[in-house]
């Protein structure tokens, strides 16, 4: 947490008392999960529906920016209000939204950004969105390392929590016991996870920098300590015009256990295919190749299944029923590389689950369907 005594002098201690503005901050449940943004950017989780502090489940989740050599933005050392953070009243993009903005007055270092987040809720969820919108106030452009600094606080304690890469949903979760919560990338490509024991004064530039430019990602790390574990993520560096922004979503679902924190990312990248309505991203080039699970799921007739080539490549995405015979050939052609999309009509075929495959060279992908007519 910020150092209060830096923060504030005595006089402005008593002001805020007074006016009943001391830590500030939005939040919403969904009767499922509560969420809290407080007025520099931090994003704690709680299960179940409340705030209470023996329900936290996640300590903090917040935003790293590169600049420079050495030099990064976080919400330990340089973050302070812009805009104040609020509930946003009638959301249209969910039932439940919070917005607030911050800014790198606090430190006055480079780089000079302007952070807008939203997060975005959905009632009868155990997930959330994160949108940033990273603004480049900096006196030149930036080639920028974007990431998030996350401590977990799984069922309401500290330390012996496990951090695993799971390579085939894409994403990070914490995990002691059965309980579940999980971390993905979901705008741009996961360059980098690194996760390490909970440390006094870990918040430098120059061990953030590092971790920024990791360009690895650890496949398990196990706490050892009270203290418990931090978690580093980075995507690949980026360039940011003065005047300019980057847009990055994440998405955090929690589960009583793995198979349902998986659901509940599920329904979050739902959510967010929606919000942001995918069709095709050309632009956007993955440095493998990827096979997202389709929108709508389960559906009838017709979905949508996204996919992303690093390289031009012939294509063939066929569904398989659980006897693992083919059902239908949907796709097979030549592609360029980046980010596509097919639609599947599924009419002619019964209720039930289907397996629908990618094979493009070298690669073969699969994920599971459900029809429900």
């Amino acid at each position: 947490m910020k150092s209060f005594s830096l923060r504030y002098s005595l006089f402005t201690i008593i002001f805020l008392l007074i006016s009943n503005n001391l830590f500030a901050q939005a939040s919403f449940n969904t009767g499922e999960f509560a969420v809290t943004l407080n007025e520099y950017g931090r994003i704690r989780l709680y299960a179940p529906d409340t705030t209470a502090i023996e329900n936290r489940q996640l300590e903090r989740m917040s935003l790293l920016v590169s600049g420079k050599l050495f030099q990064v933005f976080d919400y330990q050392n340089d973050a302070d209000t812009e805009e104040p953070t609020i509930n946003v009243e009638n959301p249209q993009n969910s039932d439940h939204e919070i917005y607030g903005s911050y800014n790198n007055y606090y430190s006055a270092e480079p780089p000079e950004i302007l952070q807008k987040m939203n997060v975005y809720g959905w009632d009868g969820g155990k997930y959330i969105l994160v949108k940033n919108t990273i603004i480049n106030r900096d006196n030149g452009g930036l080639n920028s390392i974007i990431g998030m600094d996350i401590i977990p606080y799984l069922d309401y304690a500290y330390g012996f929590d496990t951090v695993s890469y799971d390579a085939s949903n894409n994403l990070i979760r914490s995990h002691r016991g059965g309980t579940n919560l999980g971390y993905k990338l979901l705008s741009h490509n996961l360059k980098s996870m690194h996760a390490f024991e909970w440390y006094d004064g870990y918040t430098l530039d120059n061990d953030y920098w590092s971790w920024l430019n990791y360009s690895q990602i650890d496949q398990q790390y196990v706490s050892t300590t009270v203290d418990g574990p931090v978690i580093i993520i980075a995507q690949n560096s980026a360039s940011i015009d003065k005047g300019d922004s980057l847009i990055v979503y994440y998405a955090v679902a929690l589960g009583a256990n793995e198979q349902e924190m998986l659901e509940s990312m599920q329904d979050a990248e739902e959510k967010y295919n929606l919000l942001t309505d995918i069709k095709d991203k050309t632009a956007l080039v993955p440095d493998k190749v990827i096979l997202n699970q389709n929108y709508p799921n389960p559906f009838n007739p017709t979905t949508v299944i996204n996919f992303g080539l690093p390289e031009k490549s012939n294509v063939e995405i066929k569904v398989y029923n659980l006897l693992g015979q083919q059902v239908a050939n949907i796709l097979n052609k030549s592609l360029p590389k980046g980010m596509h999309s097919v639609e599947f009509n599924a009419s002619n075929l019964p209720s039930g689950i289907y397996i629908y495959s990618l094979k493009s060279e070298n690669n073969l992908l699969t994920k599971k369907m459900t029809l429900l007519k």
